[in-house]
C-alpha cells in the first residue's frame, strides 16, 4: 500500500510532500479513533532496552528533523518508535534557509536537505508538548537543541543553555546538535577547544539545575579520526550521558542522481557504509562507558540490526522511512531479538 501512496508523494516537491504526511499523521494523532487504528495496524512487540537511566519500549526511534516543531508526537507515537527525537529546536523562531532545500536522489535512495533549523522557535514548541498527555507507556521524547543562524559561534553556549531550562522538564532527554552542516559554522563546535567550553558549560548548568536530563551529543561523519578521538574524549570527561552517531554527510562519492550537486546534508543508503564505520569507532573508543545512538543510512531491518549487533543501544530512523514506509518500524522491531 505504501509504494502506491509513495508513487504519487513522489511526484511532490518534496517539502510539500513532507508537511503533508506530516499534517496527516498530525491529525490521525488527535482523534481517538484514528489514533486507535493507527495503534493497531502498526503494533509491534516489547523489545525494551535500557539506556541513559530511560527504558525505551523498543530500541527503534525516530530521527530529528522530521517533526521540528513538535506538532505531530501522538500520531508518530502510534506508528510503534520507542523514542522520538523532536527538533532540531532554536531559541528563537527562524525561516531557514531559502527553498527548493531538499532533494530526492531516487536512484541512489537518498536525500539531500539544506533546511537550515526553520522552526517557529522554542516557546512553541514548549508549548506543544506541554499539552501532550504523558502516560507510564508514552514513548521516551528527546529534543534536540541548536543555535540560532545569527548567534555568534562564540555565544553558543547561551542558546543550548536557554534551550536546556526551557525543555529539561518536558523531554525525557536533551540532545545537543552540533554536527548540521547547512547552520554556518556549526560544525566547528566539535573541535575540542569549543567543544570543551561548550559542554563544560553544560554541564554546570545541569549541576545547577533542579531538573537533570540526560544530555546525548550528536556528531557528523565527517570526522577524521583525530577530531573524532578529541571530540569523544571531551563528551567523556564532561560526563555526557550518550553520542548519537550520526548526522548527514558532505561526501557525494557514487551517486547517479542528477542532484547529486545539490548543497547540504546527504542521507539514506550512500550513508550507510560511513556511519558504520564511525559507529564501529565511537563503540571501540567509548567502550561501553557511555551508551550510543546510531543513525543514519539505516533502511531496512537488516540495516538495523546490524548497528545494534555492533553495540548501539538504539538506532534512529528518517529517510529510510521515506523510502520503505512507517512499516518500517514494526519489521525493526520483529527482527530484534528479544532482550
Amino acid at each position: 500500500m505504501y509504494r502506491l501512496f509513495r508513487s504519487l508523494l513522489f511526484r511532490l516537491d518534496p517539502e510539500t510532500a513532507h508537511g503533508l504526511t506530516l499534517h496527516l499523521v498530525r491529525l490521525a494523532g488527535i482523534f481517538p479513533l484514528s489514533r486507535w487504528l493507527l495503534e493497531a495496524i502498526f503494533s509491534v512487540p516489547e523489545r525494551p532496552v535500557q539506556a541513559f537511566g530511560l527504558t525505551f519500549k523498543n530500541p527503534v526511534g525516530l530521527a530529528a528533523g522530521y517533526d521540528k516543531d513538535a506538532v505531530a508526537v501522538r500520531g508518530l507515537a502510534a506508528l510503534g518508535f520507542g523514542h522520538i527525537e523532536v527538533g532540531t529546536v532554536t531559541p528563537r523562531p527562524q525561516p531557514g534557509n531559502p527553498r527548493p532545500r531538499i532533494f530526492r536522489l531516487v536512484p541512489d535512495e537518498a536525500v539531500i536537505n539544506r533546511m537550515g533549523f526553520p522552526g517557529k522557535g522554542a516557546s512553541y514548541v514548549a508549548g506543544q508538548l506541554s499539552s501532550l498527555v504523558r502516560r507510564s507507556s508514552s514513548v521516551v521524547i528527546g529534543v534536540n537543541l541548536g543555535k540560532n543562524k545569527d548567534t555568534p559561534l562564540e555565544s553558543a553556549a547561551e542558546d543550548y543553555l536557554a534551550l536546556m531550562r526551557t525543555f529539561a522538564p518536558l523531554a525525557d532527554y536533551l540532545a545537543i546538535n552540533i554536527s548540521s552542516p547547512n547552520t554556518v559554522g556549526l560544525r566547528r563546535l566539535q573541535g575540542r577547544e569549543m567543544l570543551e567550553g561548550l559542554l563544560q558549560a553544560i554541564r554546570a548548568e545541569r549541576q545547577t539545575s533542579n531538573v537533570k536530563r540526560p544530555i546525548l551529543v550528536k556528531l557528523a561523519p565527517d570526522l577524521s579520526e583525530d577530531e573524532l578521538e578529541d571530540a569523544l574524549g571531551v563528551i567523556l570527561d564532561t560526563g555526557m550521558d550518550g553520542v548519537i552517531a550520526t548526522n548527514t554527510t558532505l561526501e557525494r562519492e557514487g551517486l547517479q542522481s542528477t542532484y547529486r550537486g545539490e548543497s547540504g546534508g546527504l542521507s539514506g543508503r550512500p550513508l550507510t557504509v560511513r556511519s558504520e564505520a564511525v559507529l564501529a569507532k565511537v563503540v571501540k573508543r567509548l567502550d561501553g562507558r557511555i551508551p550510543v545512538i546510531s543513525v543514519g543510512g539505516i533502511m531496512s531491518p537488516e540495516d538495523a540490526k546490524r548497528r545494534l549487533d555492533m553495540g548501539a543501544a538504539l538506532v534512529q530512523v528518517y529517510t529510510g522511512l521515506v523510502y520503505a514506509g512507517p512499516g518500517l518500524v514494526k519489521q525493526i522491531v520483529r527482527a530484534v531479538e528479544p532482550a
